[in-house]
C-alpha cells in the first residue's frame, strides 16, 4: 500500500510540472489527449512617479488600463505639459484620449519621444511603434509643430498603437515597460481658471507569442 502512495504521488508530481512548463499557447499532445493553455491579453498604462512637467496644477490618477490627468488653475499663456506614460503589455495594444471641458482646451497633443525601459521590452516595440502622422513629432522641432484641435469634445481619438512590449516580469517591473512621452499645449485659460480633464485609455488586441 505504502508503495502504490508513493507512485500516486510521483504521477501527480510529474503531471504538476508538465502543467507548468507548457508555455502560453502551446499544444501537447500524449495518447491522443490535448491540453492546452491560454494567457489572457493584458495592457497597463501609468505615468512615472512625479514625473508630469507643467505651469499649471496637474492630478494624476492611473488604474489599471486608464490614467486620468486633471490640470487646473489659471494660465494667460499656453500650457505646455509632458506626460511620460508607461505601457506593459503581453499583446499588440492601443491607446486613445479624450478630453471633458467647457472650453476649447487643448491645443495640441503630440508624441515625442519613445523608448523601452529595459532588457524585457521587446525589441520591436519602438521600431514598430504606429503614431497617426498628426500626432506624431519625434525627431522634430516641437516648437513649429502645427496647433492640433482634435481634443476639444468627449470622443476618444486613437493616439498610438504598437506591438507587444513586454517580454517577462510583472506590471510594476522597472524593466520591461514603454515610456511613451506626451506633449500637451493648452490654450490660454480664462483669468478665473478652470478645470481640464483628460483620459488616457488602453486597450489590449490580439495576443502576439
Amino acid at each position: 500500500m505504502p508503495a502504490k502512495r508513493l507512485r500516486l504521488r510521483s504521477y501527480v508530481f510529474t503531471l504538476i510540472a508538465v502543467l507548468l512548463l507548457i508555455p502560453a499557447g502551446a499544444k501537447a499532445q500524449t495518447g491522443g489527449v490535448t491540453m492546452k493553455s491560454t494567457v489572457s491579453e493584458t495592457v497597463a498604462l501609468s505615468v512615472v512617479p512625479n514625473s508630469t512637467q507643467s505651469n499649471v496644477v496637474a492630478d494624476v490618477m492611473s488604474s489599471g488600463n486608464t490614467v486620468q490627468i486633471t490640470l487646473s488653475g489659471a494660465a494667460t499663456d499656453a500650457a505646455v505639459i509632458r506626460v511620460p506614460l508607461l505601457v506593459r503589455s503581453n499583446s499588440s495594444f492601443k491607446i486613445s484620449a479624450a478630453v471633458e471641458s467647457n472650453t476649447a482646451a487643448v491645443a495640441q497633443l503630440s508624441v515625442t519621444d519613445a523608448r523601452a525601459t529595459g532588457t524585457l521590452v521587446s525589441p520591436h516595440a519602438v521600431s514598430a511603434l504606429n503614431v497617426p502622422r498628426q500626432f506624431d513629432v519625434r525627431g522634430l522641432d516641437e516648437s513649429t509643430s502645427p496647433a492640433l484641435n482634435l481634443l476639444d469634445n468627449s470622443r476618444p481619438v486613437l493616439v498610438v498603437s504598437g506591438p507587444r512590449v513586454s517580454l517577462g516580469g510583472t506590471l510594476a517591473s522597472p524593466n520591461n515597460a514603454l515610456q511613451i512621452t506626451l506633449l500637451i499645449r493648452l490654450h490660454p485659460q480664462p483669468a478665473h481658471g478652470s478645470s481640464i480633464h483628460l483620459t488616457f485609455a488602453a486597450t489590449a488586441e490580439s495576443l502576439v507569442q
